[in-house]
């Protein structure tokens, strides 16, 4: 069996520690890692040497600056240069360097403010962006463009996949720079520990989002670049290529800190704090295009969670941060 040479640019990260798991439970494969100290993809000279001698088959590009609400609005700068950079250099460097797959990382957030829901695919640039995150979101679809403008002039099979909100083992945990399941689980866990007598949420509790753990994410960025490029293209436009994962199903704010709550034992008082800011009012992902390519989520929000907080007691819950 002749076995592929993966680089996963990110490996360290949530996303790309779940890929890891995903790729080596597979026999065909072998994986090429590197850590931020040992290659900056943020600067192009390092990017190209790296492909230059490495003999890499196949890419999945998961390493990105992200954050939640707080860390967007207060690093736009880093989030709009990081992002643009790392997916310019590797995307390019791939291209330079004859290899021809792989499978950018993206996010629900390149969607308008207020696309109908469920989001499809072709809501792309079809309105404002939310503005909390409107540079992170600016990258994101740069990156997809740049996929798709190597495939229509250089015949690449570089594939884009749009998860919606991620969540699992390996997450950042932060009570205001991180994603919201993290910050709440990190923020109830505190709580309770200190035995306080009420938790401040960020926003009213009432936007609705989905959540996805990260190992159904790895498996079905694994799902689709396994399909053969004629089915991937049929199923998919050369100027509108990417394809949404989710798990088409989402839940309010306020029965997400519900539930997280249940599960780590809090038995306080919730306070929702509506002097900052929501976000979008509503992020559900239309996922017909991945399911009909025959992928559906597996992992229910429950037991994700749980999952999650099992994951933080075993590796944060004594780190302070």
């Amino acid at each position: 069996m002749t076995r592929k040479t993966i680089f996963v640019a990110g490996h360290n990260g949530m996303v790309g520690s779940a890929l890891v798991r995903q790729l080596k439970a597979r026999d065909d494969s072998k994986l090429v890692l590197r850590a931020r100290q040992e290659l900056n993809l943020t600067r192009q000279c390092e990017v190209d040497k790296f492909f230059a001698s490495s003999r890499i088959d196949e890419v999945y590009l998961a390493a990105a600056k992200v954050g939640g609400i707080h860390a967007n609005n207060t690093y736009p700068a880093e989030f709009i240069y990081q992002n643009l950079m790392i997916e310019s250099n590797v995307i390019h460097a791939c291209h330079e360097h004859g290899i021809q797959k792989l499978l950018l990382l993206g996010s629900s957030c390149i969607y308008p403010k207020l696309a109908a829901q469920p989001m499809l695919e072709t809501a792309l640039l079809t309105g404002p962006l939310e503005a909390t995150n409107e540079p992170y979101a600016i990258a994101k679809i740069a990156g997809i463009k740049l996929c798709e403008s190597y495939n229509r002039q250089y015949g690449r099979d570089y594939r884009s996949v749009m998860p919606t909100n991620l969540y699992g083992p390996g997450d950042y945990f932060h009570p205001e720079n991180s994603h919201v399941v993290p910050a709440l689980v990190q923020r109830f866990h505190t709580a309770k520990e200190c035995d306080a007598p009420e938790v401040l949420v960020w926003g009213s509790g009432d936007p609705k989002r989905e959540f996805l753990h990260v190992d159904d994410m790895a498996n079905a960025c694994a799902h689709v670049m396994a399909l053969d490029q004629s089915v991937y293209n049929a199923a998919t436009q050369p100027m509108l290529s990417h394809i949404n994962v989710g798990t088409g199903t989402d839940c309010s704010i306020r029965e997400l800190a519900e539930t997280v709550a249940e599960i780590i034992g809090y038995r306080g008082r919730i306070k929702f704090d509506r002097s900052k800011p929501d976000g979008t009012p509503r992020k559900l992902m239309n996922v017909e295009r991945l399911n009909k390519l025959g992928w559906n989520a597996t992992i229910g929000l429950k037991d994700g969670l749980k999952d999650t907080y099992d994951w933080y007691l075993k590796n944060q819950a004594s780190v302070r941060v």
